[in-house]
């Protein structure tokens, strides 16, 4: 009589692994099909493209962790302990390699697929007439700096970083004067944008969820980056800070307002004038 209690104890915890397995895999997957926390929709080329990686990694390894679980599921049921003896063999070979050669073709083939996505944002030319905005990190803020009607961006040192000028531009530099300082960063939209990331302290990270876009700006390099904003998105962007970089590290966010040419036109003076 004990035995058989022991098998029915056995059966039951089993059967509850099991049935939590089924459960686990079927709201997991509920919730990344429902998307119910999820991206807000891309709004370039380069953001669809991230997308496209993003679902073709995601369907691999949702097939990969359906079966594992479901096959731990099976497994938990299959040899749960009816009270005898354990049973002992060794592994199989050819199983492994082939597991293992499927999972190295899996990931090679995933970054050669992605290869495309990267190389747009990192080693294609930037067109020759990108506007170029320089945005520079600091705690607790982006600032971003255009060049004024001359195109040419004024010098910049430490030394005259303050208050009033916080990106220090060399009051002495006649092509600084007619730069604009802001902080928020407004561009038109169906424009080449080539940004230049610069930091003045530690390591921050921009980063803009609708264009799929993180790039570090770090002290001591200018790093630049480049995106376009399709013409119908118009609209605000959150810019935020995906690095660590101290205690107001919540709070270092800045505005990307997306506007037609003629809108961008009338901020930029609107900026400058202030």
């Amino acid at each position: 009589m004990a035995e058989r209690s022991g098998e029915r104890g056995s059966a039951a915890i089993a059967a509850a692994l099991a049935i939590f397995l089924v459960l686990f895999v079927g709201i997991t997957l509920y919730f990344f099909l429902a998307k119910t926390w999820w991206y807000p929709p891309p709004i370039n080329d380069f953001g669809r493209e991230i997308d496209a990686q993003f679902t073709r990694t995601f369907i691999i390894t949702a097939i990969v962790f359906v079966a594992s679980q479901l096959g731990l599921a099976w497994a938990v049921w299959r040899f749960r302990s009816r009270g005898g003896r354990a049973s002992h063999f060794e592994g199989n070979n050819t199983m492994e390699a082939l597991w293992t050669t499927a999972t190295i073709v899996l990931f090679v083939g995933l970054g050669l697929f992605g290869r495309a996505a990267w190389a747009q944002l990192h080693f294609n030319s930037i067109p020759s007439d990108a506007m170029v905005i320089e945005v520079t990190g600091k705690q607790f803020n982006w600032i971003f700096r255009y060049p004024g009607a001359d195109g040419v961006f004024g010098r910049t040192a430490a030394e005259f970083v303050d208050e009033t000028n916080p990106v220090g531009i060399d009051p002495k530099d006649p092509a600084g004067q007619d730069d604009v300082v802001t902080l928020t960063l407004g561009v038109p939209v169906g424009r080449e944008i080539k940004l230049v990331e610069k930091s003045q302290d530690v390591t921050h990270g921009f980063f803009v969820r609708e264009l799929r876009l993180k790039q570090d700006a770090l002290p001591g390099m200018a790093i630049p980056v480049h995106f376009h904003i399709d013409p119908d998105k118009v609209g605000e962007y959150e810019i935020a800070c995906t690095q660590l970089c101290g205690s107001g590290h919540h709070r270092m966010r800045a505005t990307l307002k997306a506007m037609t040419e003629a809108d961008f036109e009338k901020w930029l003076a609107n900026e400058k004038a202030q």
